[in-house]
């Protein structure tokens, strides 16, 4: 004898909600690497502030201090560069070819004002770091509060 089972629509309609998030979950959650700047990618950047500064700290293997630029324009920073190529071997037959070359940029809006005329910018082991000193307007005031008598 054939049992019957009653059809829940909205039962199915909950797996199918949950695979398609797990679909999404899966499929476009996976982090895209610093050493890959090709279309869409760009090299990984820190930035955090303290009171006095925003700084910045940016991965950048392979680039010469000579072909960064920075640009501080209407709140935003821009950094460029290029890794090049040492040179084309053809004769090798390549088992891993990874490594990336060409040029990047990268624009971000900077969380307040600074002085671009006290910026400094250090490069040391493939590491970028900006110290960009807060403008004066910029920097949090303490206002004291009076009682009346």
């Amino acid at each position: 004898m054939a049992n019957l089972i009653r059809w829940e629509p909205i039962r199915e309609l909950d797996g199918m909600r949950d695979a398609l998030d797990r679909l999404f979950d899966e499929g476009f959650s996976r982090p895209l690497t610093s050493a890959m700047w090709d279309v869409g990618s760009v090299p990984a950047m820190d930035i955090y502030q303290t009171d006095e500064a925003i700084k910045v700290k940016m991965g950048l293997p392979g680039v010469k201090p000579e072909d960064i630029q920075i640009s501080v324009a209407n709140g935003v920073l821009t950094i460029r560069g290029e890794v090049k190529e040492d040179k084309e071997e053809k004769a090798k037959d390549y088992h891993l070819h990874e490594r990336r070359f060409g040029s990047f940029s990268r624009s971000v809006s900077l969380p307040s004002h600074v002085s671009v005329e006290k910026s400094e910018a250090e490069f040391e082991d493939g590491v970028l770091t900006l110290t960009l000193p807060k403008a004066e307007e910029a920097k949090a005031r303490t206002i004291t509060v009076k009682a009346k008598k």
